[in-house]
């Protein structure tokens, strides 16, 4: 079963109607910040029986994963469904996801489907990503790649990391786009910088077999090292296999350019 993408806590600064009530979010915002999540749900928790959507969305997602509280996932629903009721996208995508991921309730994807259908239409790329999914998968919707890529591209333009992979995966196999494998490994290598393991793995692929980049040895060990320190056992094989066809000059050249790439965050990988 799939398990539709996970957002963390509105941790923002919110314009709220009274000075007294701002600070009451901030005072939660900050004990959240630093752990304290008992303290956070009690500044929380009366703005959100106020109607407060935000503060609403927190403790849901918070009882959720019984962030200082014991984890409730029918208290969790209540306080997501509320919010997601008042149009909060963060809610509307949490609500989504409980109901694709059965979490407490039944597991529902035309449910599902509903609320980041309404959480997506307001340009929120975690629920356009997991919208996309369902389109791709056909859960809950008639199966169909050209809007699963089109909700796909939304978010992979706003920086979202797994909707950059997987509109790389839509340019391979040419689902819901034309074949293009030069576009393919531009979004792969967008999803990679920003730790995509499943990008990483290909952009090795690709640097490989030099499919839509020139053919790179140590590029490809380079991705695959990368991708085998997040626990990829293909790309560990596969480095493997570079250590025996390399020269020992070229092996240990690759892995430095990894622990390179990897330190300075993804800023030094060429």
């Amino acid at each position: 079963m799939v398990k539709y993408y996970k957002i963390a806590l509105v941790l923002v600064s919110l314009a709220l109607p009274s000075a007294s009530l701002a600070q009451d979010f901030d005072a939660g915002l900050k004990a959240a910040h630093s752990g304290d999540f008992a303290t956070a749900i009690k500044e929380w928790k009366p703005l959100a029986e106020q109607g407060n959507p935000t503060a609403q969305s927190n403790l849901g997602r918070m009882y959720e994963n019984g962030d200082g509280v014991p984890q409730d996932y029918s208290e969790a629903l209540r306080w997501y469904r509320l919010a997601a009721e008042q149009g909060d996208a963060f809610a509307q995508n949490s609500l989504g996801m409980t109901y694709g991921n059965g979490d407490g309730v039944a597991q529902g994807y035309a449910e599902a489907a509903r609320w980041f259908r309404l959480a997506a239409e307001q340009g929120d790329a975690f629920a356009q990503y997991n919208l996309g999914n369902l389109y791709r998968k056909g859960e809950g919707l008639p199966q169909d790649y050209v809007e699963a890529a089109r909700l796909y591209r939304l978010a992979a333009e706003q920086g979202h990391a797994f909707s950059q992979s997987n509109f790389g995966w839509m340019h391979e196999s040419g689902n819901g786009v034309p074949q293009d494998y030069v576009e393919a490994a531009r979004w792969y290598r967008l999803a990679a910088e920003q730790g995509d393991r499943f990008a990483q793995f290909n952009l090795g692929n690709y640097y490989s077999t030099g499919t839509g980049v020139q053919q790179n040895d140590i590029s490809a060990l380079l991705w695959w090292r990368i991708a085998a320190a997040q626990g990829d056992t293909d790309a560990q094989s596969n480095v493997e296999l570079m250590r025996d066809t390399l020269s020992p000059e070229a092996f240990a050249e690759g892995i430095d350019r990894a622990v390179n790439c990897l330190t300075s965050n993804y800023q030094d990988c060429d």
